[in-house]
């Protein structure tokens, strides 16, 4: 007999290549190398993870307590690839539109985002999940027992909690080396996938060399086997309809619904081509699992001493026969199938847990939520960690408390019938745009407390939760509210009268409440996105302007993606805009953008409060209501009426407020108006009034005195005839009575011109001007006597009022698609931004409106001579001093 120490070394070495398999998977994703890990073969092996060890073991002694029932654990998976594949195709497409993470992920974003959904999805597949790794952690400690000698401390057959406890802390390490090494779930799990679909091997190769070994070097071949069936009873055994439609009813839930096969079908999926592959070469990996269930069954029953346990045939029929090499193999089989199914469960959970529950209290506890100083993504990557841990304690616990069921099937199917309750919100997610949130919650709810009641609490036996007494007549004696015989349902299996009456209670509260409820615009436009995915494959959220700045939305993808990764977002979308070297404006398109992407870290429902928190509002696009706009049809026609009415009156107050608003606004204009021109006018008049005066009256005056009034009288007249030509400027204008030459002219010339008469008004001193000639070389068809105006304005500008003690001012030219730009930006302090707003307004001047200068009509002209251009000005803030920006469009600018 092999020794246990041997055992185990075997298996810590199986590990270990487990470990490197990953890891090497892993090395070469990142490099970009290894296509084949992206093939449809890996995406279907790592499908097999639904054949756990309940499969490997259970289906065997499954088969030889219930005879053919087996089957209907591998038929329901098999209808739904075969049957479902278009249904399977839209969930992976919604997964990668909605960068979904996680089933909690999609329900939650499909209803209006509710991260309440989320959790309530995440609790009810952590409580579902619980008994399977307990199954699994039973399975593996069993298996080892099997190997040991009696006597032997933890591993005695009596005594295996220290056992299950190592096994659990091991794949919990595992999984948080391999499992939570990537924030994104959309980057894939590239080395735990590559691990599964290596284990997906050993366990067929085990299973089918151990049937191989019963049927030919057991029972003497195929015909023989086929005889000890005929006489075993088995294919006797009666089946029950009812039981049989439930069972596969559950297994058919259980693909879709199980939290590690949604990470694997959906959010692992690479391609959703590979569903085509995967729905038939998954059915022919079912079948191949199941192939040698019956003669194993039949032929442990004939072979093994009576009260053998028979989810272990497969292990003690070689061990028996003294084969101890296949029943090593057949353990590894064995481990795999159930390490496998811990692995992924696990990140699937801990990403749920950490995305639904601990981001959003830590958004709400921290209050400034997104823009908080701190490291956000170590704390996600952390969270993820702890709740791996925590899962798997969880399976630890319920093994401990139920202290271990004899039946491997029976804890299976419990957690089965768990996670199928949210089967009706995910179909309803897909499938119906009128499924609302208030439905989908109350259903989730109501379906789960019957599951709980019903099968999960009398699974720990009497006396545990759920007193003998209370199971008997039920609470207070209410016997047609006996757990397993509501409404006096009793003689029914409990398995199928717990499905029957959980699911009954989930789909209809789902149902009722839906269609007496009515979904909110998010949940609608939603709806539209989600059933209608292969129409229109875009982004579900619309989001307006809002109050962003992009230093902090930058600030907060940092900490969830990384500086690197962030940073480099933000380049491509600023290039993209054509504001390379700057930060990319926050318009509609960039915020979608980024929360998708954000999603694939931290959740749908959770990235979109965290971008919602920094903007501060959102809206949808008209785009977006098109496609809900059919939804009206379900109103009722007085309440369209009234709704219509009241968005008309709605619509006056608000019309009403504004044209106050802008009465208001022009009186103020008005009045500054006034007592700025007023104030304009009286200090050059006063000035030629008073020194007039002096000429006038004959005074004794030096030549010097006479030379400097005179001199004093005429600059003031020429200020005023300034101020005059301005307004007559500004007035032809606005009024659109001006006519422009447009002529084929050189961008260089007319910068060239403008700096040339800059530095003759100020003597040539005291302004830097740096610029890029080449650059500079695009032919206009403008009006470059107006351009030339508005470049000496700007340049002015920086010679008045940078305030740098060495003033330097930048030209820069720049050549897009769409467009082209010329930036005016000098070193000094800037533009305040309070005041950023006002800078383009009729005499709006930032400094003292008493000192001479202009009248602050210069940016307001220039203003009017870009817009009659065909192009714009703006200004651009942190850019370390004052900024703007010209703007001409592609049709007015051929490259010379």
């Amino acid at each position: 007999m092999i020794s246990f120490d041997l055992l185990v070394a075997i298996c810590l070495v199986y590990v270990i290549f487990l470990f490197g398999v990953a890891f090497w998977a892993e090395r070469r994703a990142a490099r970009g190398q290894g296509g084949w890990l992206r093939s449809p073969a890996i995406y279907t092996l790592s499908l097999s993870v639904y054949c756990t060890a309940w499969t490997f073991y259970g289906a065997v002694g499954y088969a030889a307590r219930s005879g053919l029932e087996f089957v209907t654990i591998y038929l329901g998976p098999t209808l739904i690839l075969v049957g479902w594949w278009w249904t399977l195709r839209k969930l992976v497409r919604i997964a990668k539109t909605q960068r979904i993470t996680s089933i909690a992920d999609l329900v939650s974003s499909r209803y209006g985002k509710s991260n309440m959904l989320g959790v309530i999805v995440t609790l009810i597949a952590v409580v579902g999940t619980t008994p399977y790794i307990a199954l699994q952690l039973q399975s593996v400690t069993l298996s080892f027992a099997v190997f040991a000698p009696d006597g032997v401390g933890p591993w005695r057959p009596t005594d295996l909690d220290s056992a299950a406890l190592t096994v659990a802390v091991g794949l919990a390490l595992f999984t948080v080396l391999f499992g939570t090494r990537n924030l994104d779930a959309n980057e894939r799990h590239h080395g735990v996938v590559t691990a599964i679909a290596v284990e997906a091997v050993v366990k067929l190769v085990a299973l089918l060399a151990v049937g191989i070994f019963v049927v030919w070097g057991i029972a003497g071949g195929a015909s023989a086997v086929l005889e000890r069936i005929d006489t075993s009873g088995l294919s006797e055994m009666p089946i029950l309809p009812g039981r049989w439609m439930a069972l596969t009813f559950l297994a058919a839930a259980a693909i879709l619904t199980l939290p590690r096969m949604f990470q694997v079908l959906v959010v692992e999926n690479e391609d959703e081509r590979h569903l085509a592959t995967a729905s038939w070469a998954f059915p022919a990996y079912l079948f191949l699992m199941s192939l040698f269930v019956v003669p194993i069954a039949v032929v442990g029953l004939a072979e093994m001493p009576a009260g053998s346990n028979p989810d272990l045939f497969v292990l003690t029929l070689p061990m028996a026969h003294g084969r101890e090499g296949l029943a090593t193999l057949a353990f590894l089989g064995g481990f795999s199938s159930a390490t496998s199914m811990v692995i992924v469960a696990a990140i699937a959970l801990s990403t749920m847990v950490s995305n639904h529950i601990v981001m959003p209290l830590f958004l709400h506890l921290t209050r400034s939520g997104a823009t908080i100083s701190g490291d956000v993504r170590k704390l996600v990557l952390r969270a993820r960690r702890v709740s791996i841990g925590a899962v798997l304690f969880l399976g630890y616990l319920y093994y401990r408390l139920t202290g271990g069921s004899e039946a491997l099937a029976a804890i299976g199917l419990i957690s089965f019938a768990g996670v199928a309750q949210v089967l009706p919100a995910l179909l309803g997610a897909v499938l119906w745009r009128g499924a609302t949130r208030t439905g989908a919650i109350t259903g989730l709810v109501a379906g789960f407390v019957v599951w709980a009641y019903t099968l999960f609490l009398p699974s720990f036996g009497e006396g545990a939760v759920m007193g003998a007494r209370l199971l008997a007549e039920g609470p207070w004696g209410i016997g047609w509210l006996r757990p397993q015989a509501l409404f006096g349902m009793a003689g029914l299996d409990p398995l199928v009268h717990a499905v029957v009456f959980s699911m009954a209670a989930n789909v209809l509260v789902f149902v009722l409440v839906s269609l007496f409820d009515f979904p909110s615009p998010m949940e609608r436009l939603q709806g539209a996105q989600f059933v209608n995915v292969f129409e229109h494959s875009t982004a579900a959220q619309g989001w307006s302007q809002g109050r962003a700045e992009a230093e902090d939305l930058l600030l907060m993808a940092q900490r969830i993606l990384g500086a690197e990764d962030a940073q480099s977002l933000f380049q491509r979308a600023a290039v993209a805009q054509g504001l390379q070297g700057y930060l990319p404006e926050i318009t509609p398109e960039f915020l979608q953008s980024l929360e998708r992407i954000l999603a694939g870290s931290v959740g749908a429902a959770t990235a979109h409060a965290m971008v919602g928190q920094i903007v501060g509002r959102s809206s949808v696009s008209v785009e977006d209501l098109m496609r809900v706009a059919d939804e009206t049809a379900q109103m009722m026609e007085y309440s369209s009426q009234l709704e219509a009415k009241s968005e008309e009156l709605a619509r006056t107050a608000r019309q009403l407020r504004e044209a106050n608003e802008k009465l208001t606004e022009l009186s103020v204009q008005k009045d500054a108006f006034l007592s700025q021109i007023s104030h304009e006018l009286r200090t050059p008049m006063t000035s030629i009034r008073a020194f007039s005066e002096i000429l006038m009256t004959g005074a004794d005056l030096s030549s010097g005195e006479f030379r400097n009034y005179s001199r004093i009288i005429h600059e003031e007249s020429l200020r005023l005839t300034r101020l005059l030509d301005d307004l007559l400027d500004l007035s032809v204008l606005e009024n659109g009575q001006v006519t422009l030459n447009a002529q084929p002219v050189m961008l260089h010339d007319l910068i060239e011109r403008a700096v040339v008469a800059t530095a003759r008004l100020q003597g040539g001193q005291g302004l830097m001007i740096h610029r890029d000639p080449e650059a500079e070389r695009v032919e206009l068809v403008t009006d470059g006597d107006r351009l030339s105006q508005v470049f000496i304005n700007l340049i002015s500008n920086a010679q008045k009022y940078c305030d740098a003690g060495a003033p330097e001012l930048t030209i820069r030219v720049c050549r897009t698609d769409s467009a082209v730009a010329i930036d005016f930006i000098d070193n000094g302090s800037g533009i305040p931004q309070k005041s950023q707003a006002i800078i383009f307004e009729k005499f709006a001047r930032l400094s003292d409106p008493r000192s001479a200068g202009g009248a602050g009509l210069g940016l307001a002209i220039c203003r009017e001579i870009m817009v009659r251009l065909g192009g714009s000005i703006v200004y651009l803030s942190a850019q370390g001093g004052a900024a703007f920006r010209l703007t001409l469009p592609l049709s007015l600018a051929e490259a010379a």
